[in-house]
Parts: structure tokens; C-alpha cells; sequence
């Protein structure tokens, strides 16, 4: 029996060396915890909404954000980064074992999915300082017996204010990791269950300097964002990639463009085909009931590249 248990460890696990394997399986008994402090300052506010295209005066008049407004959904995803010396990240700029990575060979990153839950009871208003802690949701293996094995990695992070004991906000956000050997599809996966009509949009154009600009916000230094040659090169990817938090951050902006009074309890939203910059985008929602809505995105092409749904309170 004991000789059958470890030859069908030794198959399932023929893809990757046995060092590797013990790495990971230690990357997954270690506990993980990592606090960031964040201040929702006005000219941090300010910064991100002037980047946003619902919010830069583009498509209407241009709010200036003031001290004790509430802070926007999804907002959060601009903050709480992690200040790593730049000798210690990763090749492609990413925070690396900072921000729960496992070990070789799963360097390479992708946003994957995420869930979020607001406490109305505790709003977070501009020039509150908030405190984010991150811990170790789940880490799931897929693919170990193939040639493309995965690791998926969702920590649970609460957002709780200075003084307060209940948090704000309560989110799940998973990564994939990958090898670096292994290179994308070119073929978009296609997407069930999209709703045949939208009861609301919002189009634009990410740039560039959206994801400049979105990049600074979170001192990202991700090349897949930054660098045409590392994109295309390096990831074979037609272009750089528009940010997952970014894409997933208008998926709200749209539907709280389209109703300013919403009051949203919980947001899910899956990335399910890579997004390039400098091609239209449509962000769509679709009403399932009162307090129920159906989000996704679609490029020019038809490709969808998120889906999402919103719960109001």
C-alpha cells in the first residue's frame, strides 16, 4: 500500500521536481500575515478619481472629493500597498513572497477573482486612516500531474478603522500562479451565461497613462502593466495588460454610475479572459431583481474579459 501511495505521488507530481514540491508544501504550512496601514487622504482620493474615467470630469461635472465624504466602492483596491525595496522583488516587479507568492517555479501572477462585503454600519470616509489585514484564505493545487501546473492562492483581508473594532470591509482576493515556462492561450475562453441585453454601460478606452497612472496608485511596478517588449516577449501577450483591481473597480463604477445611490453589501467578480490595453472596452450590468445585478466587461472584439455581480443592502 505504501509503495502504491508513493508511486502515485511520484506520477502525479512527474512535472515538478520533488524540491519543488517540499517548497510548496512548506509555503502552505507556514502562516501568513501581513498588516498595511492607509490613509484616505484627499489628494490620494483626488489622484484616483481623476484617473477613473466615470469620475474626471470626461463624461460628467468633476467632483472634487472633500474630507468626511464617503469613500467610493471598490476605492480600497487603490491603497494598502506594500512597500518592498526594489532589490527584493520579483524579475517582473511583483512584491513577490511579500504578497503571499509561493516559491519557484510559480512566478508568474494573475489576478484571478475576488469577493467583497461592506459594513454600512462602519463606512470609511475620506481622511480616515484604515488598518488591512491579510491572512491565508485557501491555497488550492490544480494541474501538478500536467505540464502546466497551477496554484491558486485567495487571502482573507479585513479593512478596519482606526478605533474601531468591527471592519469596514471584509474582501477575498485570489491569485493564480503559474510556472514561467508556461506561456498563454491565444485563443479567448469563452464565457457562459452572459445576459443577452444590458440595462445599463459604460465604454472607454484604457491608455497607457490609465495604466500609468493606475500602476502609481498602487506602487505597482508589475512589467506586464508597464512594458510592451517584457509583455510580448516575456508573457506572449499581444500588448500590456490592464490591471485586474482596475477592471474589477469599473465593473462597480459603472453600476454606481448609472445609480449614485446605490448602497452595495457584496461584490463578486471572476477575470476570465486577459484584457489589453488600448482596446475599447464596455463595461455592462444587467438587473436580475431590485437588489441584484449582473456585471461583466467586453472588448471590441467580443471578448469578455470579467464577470461580476452586485447584492444591495
Amino acid at each position: 500500500m505504501a509503495q502504491a501511495l508513493r508511486l502515485l505521488q511520484k506520477r502525479c507530481y512527474s512535472s515538478l521536481k520533488s524540491a519543488d514540491i517540499q517548497a510548496l508544501d512548506d509555503y502552505i504550512a507556514a502562516p501568513k500575515k501581513l498588516v498595511l496601514k492607509d490613509t484616505f487622504s484627499v489628494e490620494r482620493v483626488s489622484d484616483l478619481c481623476i484617473t477613473l474615467p466615470t469620475r474626471d470630469g470626461s463624461r460628467r461635472s468633476y467632483k472634487e472629493p472633500q474630507l468626511s465624504d464617503p469613500v467610493g466602492y471598490g476605492w480600497h483596491l487603490g491603497f494598502f500597498h506594500a512597500r518592498t525595496p526594489e532589490s527584493q522583488l520579483a524579475t517582473d516587479g511583483t512584491d513577490g513572497a511579500v504578497e503571499f507568492g509561493p516559491p519557484e517555479p510559480f512566478t508568474r501572477r494573475m489576478w484571478a477573482s475576488g469577493r467583497i462585503s461592506w459594513n454600512a454600519a462602519h463606512p470609511i470616509l475620506i481622511g480616515d486612516k484604515v488598518t488591512s489585514t491579510s491572512t491565508f484564505g485557501s491555497v488550492e493545487k490544480k494541474g501538478l500531474d500536467t505540464d502546466n501546473p497551477m496554484v491558486f492562492v485567495t487571502q482573507k483581508i479585513s479593512f478596519t478603522k482606526h478605533g474601531h473594532n468591527q471592519p469596514s470591509i471584509t474582501e477575498e482576493r485570489s491569485h493564480v500562479y503559474v510556472a514561467e515556462s508556461v506561456s498563454p492561450s491565444n485563443v479567448p475562453r469563452a464565457v457562459k451565461n452572459i445576459p443577452s441585453s444590458a440595462d445599463f454601460s459604460f465604454t472607454f478606452t484604457p491608455s497607457l497613462t490609465t495604466l500609468f497612472r493606475f500602476s502609481a496608485l498602487m506602487f505597482n511596478a508589475h512589467l506586464i502593466h508597464l512594458d510592451k517588449d517584457w509583455a510580448q516577449l516575456k508573457r506572449g501577450y499581444p500588448e500590456r495588460l490592464v490591471h485586474g483591481p482596475l477592471t474589477a473597480l469599473m465593473l462597480l463604477e459603472t453600476a454606481v454610475f448609472h445609480k449614485p445611490n446605490a448602497q452595495i453589501a457584496h461584490f463578486e467578480y471572476r477575470a476570465r479572459n486577459p484584457i489589453i490595453v488600448g482596446r475599447q472596452l464596455t463595461f455592462k450590468g444587467s438587473w436580475v431583481d431590485a437588489q441584484t445585478a449582473t456585471l461583466w466587461c467586453v472588448d471590441q472584439e467580443g471578448t469578455v474579459g470579467m464577470t461580476g455581480s452586485i447584492t444591495l443592502v
